[in-house]
């Protein structure tokens, strides 16, 4: 019990990585007001939180059932992460910054909070496959519940992040903001390009030798 813990602590921490959210945080929800980012924060971690659960409880059989590898699903994150790190390179979103602001308790904020905060950097497709993967090790219920609890306290963690952010941002200011969205979205870019490689390796290494 206790390996099994431990593995799956250090495995969905990195895979999370809720401390590495908070500069993402930070830049996706620029120009909200204190109220509008407070809410996407509560509201992209309980997402969060509810798909990973759901995963760890079935995602299995979800993606049996749906004929869905996880290579498959490693490749169409990877390609939603990609078409967000070039919108902050070339600071597509600074664009509709001022109309997002305005709207950020309406559509935009509860966008935001879903795709991208939520799905795919909180629940991207390496702490889903994660999840899916300590599940089906998992010896019985205990480890089961012991995994969802491990889960609960990551987000939790996130949410913790994300409720700092606004902290963060005032300490670089506005150039310090520019400059992180830019490091940001090229470091998400390679992410993005690293998760379509490992799923493209992984159908690879699943072909039957001819």
């Amino acid at each position: 019990m206790g390996d099994y813990l431990l593995h799956a602590i250090v495995t969905l921490f990195v895979t999370i990585d809720p401390l590495g959210l908070a500069p993402m945080f930070m830049v996706l929800t620029a120009g909200f007001a204190p109220e509008a980012r407070r809410t996407t924060a509560i509201r992209a971690s309980v997402t969060a939180a509810l798909v990973l659960i759901a995963f760890a409880l079935g995602g299995s059989a979800l993606l049996h059932f749906l004929g869905i590898s996880l290579p498959a699903f490693r490749i169409a994150g990877g390609l939603l992460l990609f078409a967000i790190a070039f919108e902050m390179v070339f600071e597509r979103r600074s664009e509709r910054k001022s109309e997002a602001a305005e709207k950020a308790s309406a559509q935009d904020l509860r966008h935001i909070a879903i795709f991208p905060l939520a799905i795919p950097l909180t629940s991207g497709p390496g702490a889903i496959s994660a999840v899916i993967l300590l599940a089906s090790q998992a010896d019985g219920a205990l480890q089961l519940a012991s995994l969802i609890l491990v889960v609960v306290v990551l987000v939790a963690a996130c949410l913790a992040v994300f409720l700092l952010a606004g902290r963060i941002e005032r300490v670089l200011g506005e150039t310090g903001r520019i400059v992180v969205s830019r490091l940001l979205g090229v470091l998400l870019a390679a992410l993005s390009v690293q998760f379509v490689a490992d799923g493209v390796m992984s159908f690879v290494a699943a072909r039957p030798a001819g």
